[in-house]
This record gives C-alpha cells, structure tokens and sequence, in this order.
C-alpha cells in the first residue's frame, strides 16, 4: 500500500470505531496481565467467562498467591494449557508482589522478564495500560496485514516492525486493537465478509468474496 492509501485505511477504521479497546473484561492493570495471558491459544470470549467469578475476588497479586495453584487450576479449567498458565501466573504474581510491590510494571523489559509474558502479551499490557504506541500482532492482526497488503511478513515480529514503520503516528495508539476487531469480526480466518467491509476499497486481498 502507498502512504496515502494507508492513510485512508487508517481513517475508514478510526470512522467506524473512534474509541477501540480490547474485548477482554478486567478492572485493574494487574487483571488485564492475567487476562492476556489466559488468552494465548483463547478466545477473549472463554477468557471472559472463566475469570468472571476469578476477578470477582482477586484483584491483586498477593490475593492470587492467596488463593493458590490449585485453586486458579479450578478457575481456569475451561482454557486451553490452563496447567502451565496457572503455573506461570502464580509465578509471575510472586515477583511482582516481591519486586514491583503489587504493581505492573511499564517497561518492556520487566514484562517479559515475567513467566508467561512475550512480546505479544507485553505490547498489549504497554498498549492498553500505559497508552503506548506500540502494536501487538496475534493472529487477527498477522491475517489482516497479510491479506490487505499493508503490513505484509513472514512472522510476527516482521509484520510488526512493517506496521511501526507504516503506520502514521497519529494512528499508532489505536492501531492494535483497530486492526485485532476488525481481524475478529470482519477480516475472519474463514468467510470474510468482504461483501461488507468498509476496507474493501483499499484492501489488496485477490479472493474477496462477493458483493
């Protein structure tokens, strides 16, 4: 895509959705942590329902380690790898209730310093806790760039470098969750509404389905 065709697309998500935010639900930084990390190989929506009576009661790292592997096994049990997530997220809460005094911290550095944290789940927290343009590429957002041709790489960490490069600054805060719904919602795996989406003029994927 040129410049000003990214432009444009940049423009038609921020019409449709000015205020864009993630799906997952949470009440405090250090359960949005603990929701992306629950969300590897999940969906927001089965995140959600299992950390609905989970959040309810624990809001802080020292109440998880309070409540125990076990326990969070019992909560968690309806998402994927919930063994090694339970495991990882105890871990990560006793460092930051040792190191960062109950606190998530805003560094990239310390975050993926955290068991369970990578890249992606860094960028998401730096993202939407500290409101830093930075842009986490899951499978919707690799899939969008990809296919649309505004973004396109072979992995990730590619098409995320091709994204910081592209996207116009005055868009890089709102870029990752514009680009994650629509990927959802829209820009689906299988059957993407094409017929509907109001990327269509821009958008450089050679099978759209029809009108």
């Amino acid at each position: 895509m040129t410049p000003k065709t990214i432009k444009q697309f940049f423009q038609t998500l921020r019409k449709t959705n000015p205020a864009p935010t993630t799906e997952l639900q949470y009440k405090n930084e250090y359960q949005l942590l603990v929701a992306v990390v629950l969300s590897a190989q999940a969906t927001d929506i089965g995140v959600n329902k299992a950390t609905r009576a989970l959040f309810a009661k624990i809001k802080t790292p020292k109440q998880m380690l309070a409540l125990g592997e076990e326990e969070l096994r019992e909560h968690i049990r309806t998402i994927g790898l919930f063994r090694a997530k339970a495991k990882n997220i105890i871990a990560l809460s006793q460092i930051l209730a040792q190191k960062h005094k109950g606190r998530v911290p805003p560094a990239r550095e310390e975050l993926e310093a955290l068991p369970g944290v990578g890249r992606k789940t860094a960028n998401v927290v730096l993202n939407t806790v500290f409101g830093e343009p930075v842009i986490a590429v899951d499978t919707h957002v690799f899939r969008v760039a990809n296919r649309t041709g505004i973004a396109p790489g072979k992995t990730p960490l590619e098409v995320e470098q091709q994204l910081m490069q592209k996207t116009p600054k005055e868009f890089l805060t709102h870029a990752h969750h514009w680009l994650i719904l629509h990927g959802r919602h829209i820009c689906r795996a299988k059957k993407p509404k094409c017929q509907t989406c109001p990327l269509r003029p821009h958008c450089q994927y050679p099978n759209k389905t029809a009108r």
